[in-house]
C-alpha cells in the first residue's frame, strides 16, 4: 500500500520492429513513453535524430468512420440498451483478428456512404420541394410558365400582399391602363396571386399603379410547359428521391446486426490509435528508434521477457537525482475504488505517501455519518453492487460503483446507531396505519428510533459535538502522518517538533477548561515560540517565527469547525425524510402513502448524495490532506488495453 516504484527505461529498436514492439508493450501494460522534447531541444540529439511518425492519421480517421457508422445505427436500427455497457469477454487474437476488422471496416464504410447518399438525396428532395412549393399556387393557370406575352402585349405572374384590397386595384388600373387586365389566380395567408396582361404602350402606366402596392413579379425560367405538368414531374421525382432514401435505410437497418462488430473494432481502434500516438515518442533516424519511458519495477520481470523477443538493446535504472518519475498507487482491489477521490484532488508527489490507506475509512465513515439511515445504506448498497456484479464497469465508473458499495455499508452501520430507516418511517407508519403509537412499540425498536448513540432531530447539540470529536481525531491522525513522513524520511526530530508543541498547547486548553491551570496552555505557548521559526535565520528572526505561529492558533479552530459539516448533512438528511414522511402519510390513503414516500426519498438520496459525496472529500482535501499531504505529481498512464465494449482476456505468447 505505497507508491509503487518507478524505473527510468531507455531502449534502442531496429525501426522495421518498432510497430511489433509496440503492440507487446501494449499487452504488458506497464510502460509509459515519455515525451522527446528534451532530448530534442539538445543540439546533439537534434542533429543524429528526429522525432518520429506514425500512422495516427490513418487510425483516427477509421476511427471516426466506425464511430459515425455507430451512431447511424443508434438512429436507424436502435436497440434497447441499459444505462450501462455489459462487456464481452474475447482473447487477444479475436481481438486482433486482422481479417475481422477489415470487414467491420468495409462495413462501417458502407453505412457510411448510405448516410451520404441519405444526406445526397435529402438534399435534392428539398431543392425540388421547394420548387413544387412555388408552382402550387399556379397550378389552376392553364398557360405555359414560359409564355412572357405576344408582339403587343406583356404577360406577367406576380405577386400582391394579401391585405391589398384587389378591385382597388384594377379599378385604378382602368382608369391609368385601361389596356391592363389583372387576374387573379389564388391566394394565401401572404399573397395574391395574379396574372397580368398589358399593352406594351401601357406598360409604363401600369408599373406606376402597381408600384404602391409592392406587386413582385415572378419568372420560372426553368420550367417549360403548365405549372401542373411540372408539379406531377417534380412529384414523380420526388417519389423516386423518397424511394432511394428508404432503400438506404433499409440497407442500414440490415447492417445493424455488425453492430457488435463494429463496437469491437471501435475498442480494437482506440488502442491502435494509443499504440501509435506513443510510437510518436521515439526518435529516428530512419534505421533505429530511441525511446525513453518510465516502467513499474515489480514488473520489470515481466518487460524484460518481452524485450528479449526483440533484436534491441535496453537499460532499466532508478531515477536520477532531481527526477520526478510519475505515480502510481498500489492497493488491494477492496481500497481501489478510493482511487477516484484522490484523482480529483491532485497525483501525490514521487516522494510523497500513498492517501489511499489513509483517507479511506476517514472517507467511508464520515460519508455514512452524514447520510446515517438504514434505509439509504441498503438502497445505495444494493444498486451499487447489482451493477457492479451485472455489468463490471471498469475506470473511474467501476472505482464509483465500488465506492458506493462502502458508502452504503456505512451508510447502513451509522443508521443503525442515529435511529434512521427511511426517516422516522417506522414511527409515521405505525401511528398512520397501524394504529400504534410510538411508545407502544418493543423495547429494541422504540431504542433505534430514539437512536443507540445519538438522534440527530432530539439531540443536535450532541451531534455538534461529537462531529467536532471526529474532526479533532483525523486531523490529530494527519499530524502523526506527518511525523511518520519526516522520519521515513530521516528526520525524526522535524516531524516531532512540528507537531508536539501543538498537541501540548490544545492540551493545556483542555486542562485550563477542566481545572481551570494555565500552566500546560503556557508550556505549549513556550513551546511553539521555541519551535515553529526554527528554521529562520538569526535568534530575533526565530522568535519572532515562533511567536507569528501563534497565529495559527485560528487556522486550527477553522478547521475544527468545518466538522460542523458533519452535523449539518446528517441533520439536512433526516430532516428532509421526516417532511417527507409526514406529507405521505397526510392523506390517510396507503397507495398515496407509497407514492409519496417513494418519490420523497428517490429525491432525498440523490440530492444528499451529491451533497455528501462533496462534503466528505473536502474535508479531506482542505483539513486532512493539509496536515500532510504531498502533491505535484502526475499519475502514471501506461500504454496498456482500455476498452468499453468487451473485457480482453490477455494471453502469454
Amino acid at each position: 500500500m505505497s507508491i509503487v516504484r518507478m524505473k527510468r527505461l531507455r531502449l534502442i529498436v531496429l525501426a522495421e520492429e518498432r510497430d511489433e514492439l509496440f503492440s507487446r508493450l501494449l499487452h504488458v501494460g506497464c510502460v509509459e513513453m515519455s515525451e522527446p522534447d528534451e532530448l530534442l531541444s539538445d543540439p546533439d540529439w537534434a542533429a543524429l535524430l528526429s522525432r518520429a511518425t506514425s500512422s495516427l492519421g490513418d487510425v483516427k480517421a477509421d476511427l471516426a468512420s466506425v464511430t459515425s457508422a455507430l451512431a447511424t445505427l443508434k438512429k436507424y436500427a436502435p436497440v434497447k440498451t441499459g444505462l450501462f455497457v455489459k462487456r464481452t469477454p474475447i482473447s487477444e487474437a479475436d481481438f486482433f483478428d486482422g481479417e475481422r476488422a477489415k470487414a467491420s471496416l468495409a462495413n462501417a464504410q458502407e453505412i457510411n456512404e448510405c448516410v451520404s447518399t441519405i444526406a445526397q438525396l435529402t438534399t435534392q428532395q428539398e431543392r425540388l420541394s421547394a420548387q413544387r412549393a412555388s408552382l402550387t399556387p399556379w397550378e389552376t393557370l392553364d398557360l405555359p410558365l414560359e409564355q412572357e406575352g405576344t408582339q403587343t402585349t406583356t404577360l406577367l405572374m406576380g405577386t400582391i400582399p394579401t391585405a391589398t384590397d384587389l378591385d382597388e386595384v384594377r379599378g385604378e388600373l382602368a382608369q391609368r391602363a385601361p389596356l391592363t387586365e389583372l387576374m387573379p389566380i389564388s391566394e394565401d395567408k401572404e399573397f395574391h396571386y395574379v396574372l397580368l396582361l398589358c399593352h406594351k404602350a401601357e406598360w409604363p402606366s401600369a408599373q406606376e399603379v402597381l408600384k404602391p402596392y409592392t406587386f413582385s413579379s415572378i419568372r420560372f425560367k426553368e420550367f417549360t410547359g403548365t405549372a401542373r405538368e411540372n408539379i406531377q414531374t417534380l412529384t414523380a421525382e420526388l417519389d423516386r428521391i423518397e424511394g432511394e432514401k428508404e432503400a438506404a435505410k433499409a440497407r442500414i437497418v440490415a447492417l445493424g446486426p455488425c453492430r457488435s462488430d463494429l463496437q469491437l473494432l471501435q475498442d480494437r481502434l482506440n488502442q491502435d490509435a494509443a499504440k501509435e500516438a506513443a510510437e510518436e515518442n521515439g526518435l529516428t533516424d530512419g534505421q533505429i528508434v530511441y525511446l525513453e519511458g518510465w516502467v513499474e519495477a515489480p514488473k520489470q520481470d515481466k518487460l524484460e521477457r518481452e524485450l528479449k523477443r526483440f533484436d534491441l538493446a535496453y537499460e532499466l535504472t532508478d531515477p536520477e537525482e532531481g527526477e520526478m518519475p510519475p505515480s502510481k498507487l498500489d492497493n488491494p482491489d477492496w481500497m481501489k475504488p478510493i482511487n477516484m477521490v484522490t484523482e480529483m484532488y491532485s497525483a501525490p508527489a514521487y516522494d510523497g505517501i500513498d492517501p489511499n490507506p489513509v483517507v479511506f475509512f476517514w472517507y467511508v465513515f464520515f460519508f455514512g455519518f452524514m447520510f446515517a439511515d438504514v434505509g439509504y445504506g441498503i438502497v445505495i448498497f444494493l444498486v451499487s453492487f447489482l451493477i457492479t456484479r451485472t455489468y463490471h464497469p471498469k475506470g473511474g465508473m467501476g472505482n464509483a460503483f465500488g465506492l458506493g458499495q462502502w458508502l452504503g455499508l456505512s451508510t447502513f452501520l451509522c443508521g443503525i446507531f442515529t435511529g434512521g430507516f427511511f426517516g422516522n418511517s417506522i414511527e409515521v407508519f405505525s401511528e398512520s396505519f397501524l394504529g400504534i403509537a410510538s411508545e407502544n412499540l418493543p423495547a429494541w425498536l422504540q431504542a433505534f428510533n430514539n437512536g443507540i448513540i445519538v438522534n440527530p432531530i432530539n439531540d443536535p447539540m450532541t451531534l455538534l459535538i461529537l462531529s467536532i470529536v471526529l474532526g479533532a481525531l483525523q486531523l490529530v491522525c494527519g499530524q502523526c502522518i506527518h511525523i511518520y513522513m519526516e522520519a521515513r524520511d530521516g528526520h525524526p526530530l522535524e516531524g516531532i517538533l512540528d507537531v508536539v508543541p501543538w498537541w501540548i498547547l490544545f492540551a493545556g486548553i483542555g486542562v485550563i477548561a477542566l481545572t481551570g491551570s494555565a500552566v500546560g496552555l503556557i508550556i505549549g505557548v513556550v513551546a511553539l515560540v521555541a519551535t515553529q521559526g526554527r528554521h529562520n535565520k538569526g535568534i530575533f528572526s526565530k522568535i519572532f517565527g515562533g511567536v507569528s505561529s501563534l497565529y495559527d492558533i485560528t487556522s486550527w479552530l477553522s478547521d475544527l469547525l468545518s466538522y460542523a459539516r458533519l452535523m449539518a448533512l446528517m441533520l439536512a438528511t433526516s430532516v428532509i425524510a421526516m417532511v417527507f414522511n409526514t406529507l405521505a402519510a397526510l392523506p390517510g390513503n396507503i397507495i398515496a402513502f407509497v407514492l409519496i414516500f417513494l418519490i420523497g426519498h428517490v429525491f432525498n438520496i440523490g440530492v444528499n448524495l451529491v451533497g455528501t459525496y462533496v462534503h466528505a472529500a473536502r474535508l479531506q482535501y482542505l483539513e486532512y490532506y493539509g496536515k500532510f499531504y504531498k502533491d505535484g505529481g502526475t499519475f502514471f498512464k501506461p500504454l496498456h488495453y482500455n476498452t468499453k465494449f468487451v473485457d480482453i482476456i490477455e494471453e502469454e505468447t
